[in-house]
């Protein structure tokens, strides 16, 4: 199947250009060259790290300057209320027409007002972290940079820190150098709170990647995807067979499988955190994160809103002889707007989230191959049904990366490789390299699988 479509957009959300792992020369000397990452806290390209820990653990938050960073005189420094509607509204009109479309404007990232509260609004979340820049004449908002605080842990070791997205600055603004600018801006803000770490993804190579994680693509509705312009019919295929090889049931077949419901959140919690603490590379989460990430920022349960407006859908599979939770799987929605098609407005993209289950607890060493051949037989189970409730929730891709386990699923469920790659880094601080379920080649390693256990919006 072809890609490209997919592959454009993804690109130009994570700026990705190709081997993240190996640099050429050319690549090391633009990196040298790069102005802006010789300043900051961040381990270099060639630099040996022989312990784990901050970078620069010196500073003190009344080390930190109490005004923000100049910019030019036409322009102004705002905190973005989230809570106010016109304010919402003015950061998802930003995003939405500059912050990804493809080359040839045909598809766009469809944020919506739900999406940002969910996405900006997780406990302990600070109006001052949510940063514009406007037009100091017009009130126009012209650039865009949120930070979120988390709870960090690399190979067990937690560290309080913040997750930095959706930075956003005007097509027409980009030579103004505005990025630095709200780098070091929210820096500052967020330094002034005594936190020092950072942890952000790009796909251009910056220094220094903790993990790379590659992308991957599911199909649901592959004859829309084809008649929209998506994607290509591949050379010796029909468009029937690639509709046959791309449809799901109907119906799920768990056992058990529901809607997470609030009455779930401690017995689910508490299988969730087992199961992450495998992984290098995590993100916790208190109660109180783990309800607003997986059930959302609504005031209805999840099983009753309106499904044109749900972002994150959570199940779990109950054992009806025990009643006790066994697994739980999660995806959320981003669409894209289609922009020059007379019947379609838009295509449903679901992303997969977090999930856990219990399949191979009983096995001392995970990756034995009596524990490999259980936990891949179940989480083929569980994506499969994931993948139909995706299609029942009006999605026609299923997007993936090769984090957590899942590289022991993709090919048994057709997830094809895309050319798209992720790269995880962590600001102020060095750490040994975390594998991201990759092979040299850039192939799926189910064998060794990823050790990278956090999903960045």
């Amino acid at each position: 199947m072809d890609e490209k479509k997919l592959q454009d957009l993804l690109k130009l959300l994570q700026i990705n250009n190709g081997d993240l792992t190996k640099l050429n020369a050319q690549q090391r000397k633009d990196m040298k060259d790069y102005k802006f990452w010789k300043t900051q806290p961040v381990a270099s390209f060639d630099e040996k790290i022989d312990t784990e820990g901050p970078i620069d653990a010196t500073k003190k938050p009344e080390d930190i300057p109490d005004d923000p960073y100049p910019l030019l005189n036409e322009f102004e420094w705002c905190n973005i209320n989230i809570d106010d509607s016109q304010q919402l509204q003015d950061v998802f009109v930003l995003l939405n027409e500059n912050y990804v479309e493809d080359k040839d404007a045909e598809f766009r990232f469809n944020y919506t007002p739900e999406f940002f509260n969910w996405a900006l609004k997780s406990p302990g979340w600070k109006n001052e972290w949510h940063v514009g820049v406007r037009v100091k004449q017009t009130q126009k908002l012209i650039a865009f940079i949120s930070a979120i605080p988390i709870s960090l842990q690399i190979r067990g070791k937690t560290i309080t820190s913040v997750e930095i997205n959706f930075l956003c600055v005007h097509k027409q603004l980009r030579s103004k150098r505005l990025t630095p600018v709200l780098i070091k801006e929210i820096t500052r803000r967020v330094n002034k709170h005594d936190i020092w770490q950072a942890l952000y993804t790009a796909g251009i190579v910056l220094p220094s990647p903790v993990s790379t994680c590659r992308y991957t693509h599911r199909p649901l509705n592959w004859s829309k995807l084809y008649d929209v312009g998506f994607t290509d019919l591949p050379p010796n295929a029909s468009k029937a067979q690639m509709v046959a090889e791309y449809t799901v049931p109907n119906k799920t077949k768990l056992n058990g499988l529901r809607p997470m419901t609030m009455d779930d959140i401690d017995e689910v919690y508490n299988l969730f955190e087992k199961y992450q603490s495998r992984f290098d590379l995590i993100q916790t989460f208190t109660k109180d994160e783990f309800k607003h990430w997986f059930l959302g920022h609504v005031e209805k349960s999840n099983q009753e809103q309106d499904v044109k407006k749900k972002i994150v859908f959570s199940y779990v599979v109950e054992n009806k002889e025990t009643n006790n939770i066994t697994d739980f799987f999660s995806f959320y929605s981003l669409p894209f707007s289609i922009l020059k098609n007379p019947t379609y407005k838009e295509l449903g993209i679901g992303y997969l989230y977090y999930y856990a289950t219990d399949a191979d607890f009983e096995f001392n060493d995970r990756f034995s191959p009596e524990a490999t051949k259980k936990l891949r037989k179940r989480l083929d189970e569980l994506i499969s049904d994931a993948l139909i409730l995706a299609k029942q929730a009006n999605m026609d891709v299923f997007n993936a990366l090769t984090s957590q386990d899942n590289t022991l699923f993709l090919d048994d469920l057709k997830f094809g490789a895309g050319d798209g790659f992720l790269n995880f880094y962590v600001f102020n601080y060095k750490a040994f390299p975390v594998t991201g379920g990759l092979k040299e080649d850039k192939s799926y390693d189910v064998e060794k699988r990823s050790n990278v256990g956090v999903v960045m919006l």
